[in-house]
């Protein structure tokens, strides 16, 4: 177990640091940063200040070690746009973001994981082909399209819920309801297959055939032995509600890291721009390790399998 656990961080900390040199060396291919930030009437030497500020004017090997140690120390450098810490910029939005990804990723679960075992199990009837063309219709979806469709309908039309902004529980479910909708058809489709794939073992007929009832072999035997394509996804859909997020908390103005993403683009604060990169990459390597270190105990022979 610990050289599993030793060489899944290991992977971890060279994509971590991989994706720190990519995001230094795209930033500073791409052209001179002080162009985005300065207005087109400034100077050369209102340039080349700007340059000395924002430590442009060294060697660019310098500037790729100070930003591996400004980095290490969670340093994500300083907004001009808005003169603050990056830090406490981000920091401040981090919770809101949790929140909305949490509630998508709970909607996901607690109905997806459910259909996909239903859809499994009722193969082949009309229950089924039913559930899942609901399935494929909330995975085609543009998620832009289905949060404007809550507004209109539940916000304008029916009032039962507000359009936009935080405060209450009842802000929380339409974004959660539009972020999580792709993810709960991507966990049913999931869930669907590996269950009906532990449906064909030989282990699953034998229990059958000496009378063991469906709903005691879905609980001892099919839901642990489906769980680790679902972990898998899991870490992968975590990545996904991030990215989503940046759409659906634009459209319900929702004051996340999606939306400080957005504003931060307008605004040409490359600074930030690119702290939000990094956090989203570093999530999502952790939520990888994470589901890497899940695999080894809900399945043993994951741990072995490295050794």
């Amino acid at each position: 177990m610990k050289q599993f656990l030793l060489q899944r961080s290991l992977q971890a900390l060279i994509a971590a640091f991989g994706v720190v040199t990519l995001v230094f060396f795209i930033q500073r291919l791409t052209g001179d940063p002080t162009a985005l930030l300065l207005p087109e009437t400034a100077t050369q030497a209102d340039i080349a200040a700007m340059r000395v500020t924002l430590g442009l004017d060294r060697p660019l090997l310098i500037q790729y070690v100070d930003f591996i140690c400004n980095i290490a120390q969670f340093d994500l450098g300083r907004s001009f746009v808005q003169n603050a810490s990056v830090w406490e910029i981000i920091s401040s939005r981090i919770p809101k973001t949790l929140l909305l990804a949490g509630g998508a990723l709970i909607v996901a679960l607690i109905i997806g994981l459910p259909l996909g075992l239903l859809m499994a199990l009722t193969a082949g009837r009309k229950i089924s082909r039913w559930i899942m063309g609901v399935v494929l219709a909330c995975q085609s979806m543009p998620t832009f399209w289905s949060g404007i469709m809550m507004i209109l309908v539940f916000g304008v039309w029916l009032r039962w819920l507000p359009s936009s902004g935080t405060g209450t529980l009842a802000h929380l479910v339409m974004p959660s309801i539009a972020l999580g909708l792709l993810s709960l058809a991507t966990y049913a489709r999931i869930t669907r297959s590996a269950v009906m794939d532990e449906l064909s073992k030989e282990y699953v007929r034998s229990a059958r055939a000496r009378g063991v009832n469906t709903g005691r072999l879905v609980r001892k035997h099919l839901i642990r032995n489906s769980l680790i394509p679902v972990v898998s996804i899991t870490a992968l859909e975590i990545s996904q509600l991030l990215a989503g997020a940046v759409i659906v908390e634009t459209v319900f103005a929702w004051p996340g890291l999606g939306l400080l993403t957005v504003q931060s683009i307008a605004a040409r604060d490359f600074v930030l721009v690119q702290a939000v990169v990094l956090l989203g990459a570093f999530v999502t390597i952790a939520a990888n390790l994470g589901a890497d270190i899940l695999y080894s105990v809900i399945d043993r022979r994951v741990r072995i399998a490295v050794q």
